[in-house]
């Protein structure tokens, strides 16, 4: 073997060995910046990072608040969201995906939303939560819909916030397909594409928050770097990735989530399609209604936020009411 020949091979070595060190000093240093602000629950083994918050009083009868984010996200982006305006009268819950955030990732299926839901639903056993309701945006959507179907003795409402829920033309970002796919996105998730993703992360968010602008300093309030932690951007591929197949053998099911629902959705969302996600929901649920935003695009919790706080407190005044009339005829029908 000649010198020339060792060298062709030694030098892309040596750069994804490179590569691979910076990632992982740069996850090091996100994890500094962005400790734990919440608290751990292990459910089957997995460990959940989680944010509670109780209300003065301790919320009374009023059902609790669950958030589920969306993909490459954490619970940064919906606490950011709706903590401030909902903290004084509901018991909130926000709750880092598996993978994602400061959870593990837990078993090899945990992609799966059905995977994710119930995890989720063992965290609010664990918790205490007795009634719901689950508010789930973007990828977040698909996993609030598996909760409503798995625990129905919990979640008694559903608030759907830009979904993606559904079988849509076409796939994903290729990048997506590379980092989940088998050995070799292994690869590309610990060496080359975090350190990329990095450099673009800046105007990707500029794309989802489009055609509205994203709030100031938005990648730090959210810690956007703990998604470029090579074992963080891989669970957020294969989430992506494999999504498409997941929801399209999801949908048969749908019409079984009796649940009063919320759909809400920008007009002007390219990030998903909201004449296939949030129409198939209202047309598949029983009891969904569809908000529409005109000119928001992926991120109206943050753009429109007034708005979808609102149809929060509507969809919960709703749920309660439903409550105490199921409690008041209980009651009567007692000897």
């Amino acid at each position: 073997m000649t010198t020339l020949t060792i060298a062709t091979l030694l030098i892309p070595l040596l750069i994804l060995a490179a590569l691979a060190l910076i990632a992982l000093r740069n996850g090091e240093a996100a994890e500094a910046r962005y400790p734990p602000n919440g608290t751990f629950t292990t459910v089957d083994g997995v460990r959940l990072h989680h944010v509670e918050t109780l209300p003065p009083g301790g919320g009374g009868d009023a059902p609790t608040l669950v958030f589920v984010h969306g993909a490459s996200g954490n619970l940064r982006d919906t606490r950011l969201a709706f903590e401030e305006a909902l903290a004084d009268r509901f018991r909130l819950v926000f709750i880092d995906r598996p993978g994602h955030g400061h959870s593990d990732r837990g078993p090899a299926d945990a992609h799966r939303p059905a995977v994710q839901a119930r995890l989720i639903g063992g965290l609010l056993d664990a918790l205490g939560v007795r009634r719901a309701i689950a508010v789930g945006h973007s990828w977040g959507g698909s996993v609030v819909a598996q909760l409503a179907l798995l625990r129905p003795d919990i979640v008694e409402g559903l608030v759907f916030i830009a979904p993606a829920t559904h079988p849509w033309p076409g796939g994903v970002d290729w990048y997506y397909d590379v980092a989940a796919a088998p050995v070799f996105g292994p690869l590309f998730s610990y060496t080359v594409a975090p350190v990329v993703a990095g450099q673009v992360a800046p105007q990707a968010i500029g794309t989802v928050f489009a055609p509205e602008a994203a709030p100031d300093a938005y990648a730090d309030a959210i810690g956007l770097d703990l998604l470029l932690r090579p074992a963080t951007f891989h669970a957020n591929a294969r989430d992506v990735a494999l999504l498409k197949g997941e929801v399209a053998a999801a949908v048969a099911d749908y019409p079984r989530i009796g649940q009063p629902a919320v759909v809400i959705t920008g007009d002007e969302d390219t990030v998903v399609y909201p004449d296939i996600h949030s129409a198939g929901l209202v047309r598949d649920l029983p009891r969904a209604r569809m908000v529409e935003l005109r000119g928001a695009g992926h991120m109206p919790h943050h753009t429109r936020r007034a708005r979808v706080v609102s149809e929060i407190e509507v969809l919960a005044a709703q749920v309660g009411a439903a409550s105490g009339a199921t409690t008041g005829e209980t009651e009567k029908g007692r000897p």
